[in-house]
């Protein structure tokens, strides 16, 4: 799920109005991508799209489309701001920010797209931007209320994130953004509760993945109210006495990370992962020397050279030797992170 899908729909359901901000356009360098969000409201901002005196400026911008919308409600406006040293950053490009208030009133479309995005369903969000009453082409600072945000599929075979700003040529300065919106929480299933699969438990908590977490020790587990200061609610646990009943049921896709206290143990789950094939990550605690000899032992089950080869063990970026289990933990998360990006942009290559 979109983090800031959940927490827009939490804010308007309590009766709040709010600003959400999405970097519509991009050009040169800039912090982040067109497509990021943004949510503000009188008191507060969540997310980031970027930092700095460019979000300094966004939020102040987004309080004033709020106050502005106390007499039109669904009041929207469209800003271009120069990262230069108008605003002291040194980026060198720019960014067109959309501002939409948000309130109640929109909670129909946020469920529909929260529930098509947890179903895996990409979708695409139009909103549209007109001129205002005086004619005032908006991005130079004007501002108007808009047509009803619309959600559509997607074309067949385009399911990627993307953002476009588009100039509707309406003769009146309008324009439409466009957007595919897809489910970013890759699955990932982990094998062992102990102190490693902990800390690295802490990490993927903070990340946009769902997590099955597996361990035939029921006992290994946090308690539950240790595991709810964890505050991770995308990570289930999973105490199974059949633990390779997990890797049979993970879609296609998955992310699997192996660190059980059994040698054994470890050996089976990778021979069955591997025989899979079809993961986006495969990696194992341990050392050279247990690779060696899980590589021999693969092979003479008829495991494919080639995917012994993708199994990372030593698990974790190269560089880092610390072995306590908080820096293996944030080491195997950012090799977990570099696998995922990599399958991302093959796979959007692939639908271009």
């Amino acid at each position: 799920m979109q983090a800031w899908l959940t927490d827009l729909q939490q804010l308007l359901a309590h009766g709040d109005a709010a600003v959400l901000v999405t970097v519509a356009r991009v050009e040169g360098s800039a912090p982040r991508e067109a497509g990021t969000k943004m949510i503000v409201t009188r008191e507060a901002a969540r997310h980031t799209i970027g930092g700095g005196h460019l979000e300094w400026k966004a939020i102040e911008i987004a309080r004033q489309v709020l106050r502005d919308g106390m007499r039109a409600p669904n009041m929207r406006r469209l800003e271009r701001l120069a990262l230069g040293p108008s605003l002291g950053q040194c980026c060198g490009g720019a960014v067109v920010l959309a501002f939409e208030r948000l309130d109640v009133g929109d909670l129909g479309w946020l469920a529909t797209l929260a529930r098509r995005l947890a179903a895996g369903a990409s979708t695409v969000r139009s909103v549209s931007f007109r001129s205002s009453r005086n004619g005032n082409p908006i991005g130079t600072g004007s501002a108007a209320a808009g047509d009803p945000v619309l959600l559509s599929e997607p074309e067949p075979g385009v399911e990627a994130p993307d953002c476009l700003l588009w100039d509707t040529h309406d003769g009146e300065g309008g324009a439409l953004l466009t957007e595919t919106i897809a489910p970013n929480d890759f699955p990932v299933v982990l094998f062992g509760a102990g102190h490693v699969g902990a800390a690295l438990v802490r990490v993927l908590g903070t990340l946009p993945c769902r997590v099955r977490w597996v361990d035939e020790r029921d006992a290994a587990f946090p308690s539950p109210e240790a595991f709810a200061a964890l505050a991770a609610p995308n990570v289930e646990i999973d105490a199974n006495d059949a633990p390779d009943e997990a890797v049979d049921t993970a879609l296609p896709g998955t992310s699997f990370i192996v660190m059980t206290h059994d040698h054994s143990r470890d050996l089976e789950l990778a021979e069955r992962i591997l025989r899979r094939g079809d993961y986006v990550f495969f990696g194992m605690i341990g050392s050279h020397t247990k690779r060696k000899q899980f590589e021999h032992r693969l092979a003479a089950r008829g495991i494919d050279p080639l995917q012994i080869a993708r199994m990372k063990c030593p698990l974790g970026v190269d560089g880092i030797v610390d072995k306590s289990p908080e820096v293996i933990a944030i080491s195997a998360a950012a090799q977990l992170l570099q696998a995922i990006e990599a399958h991302a942009a093959h796979a959007l290559a692939h639908s271009a």
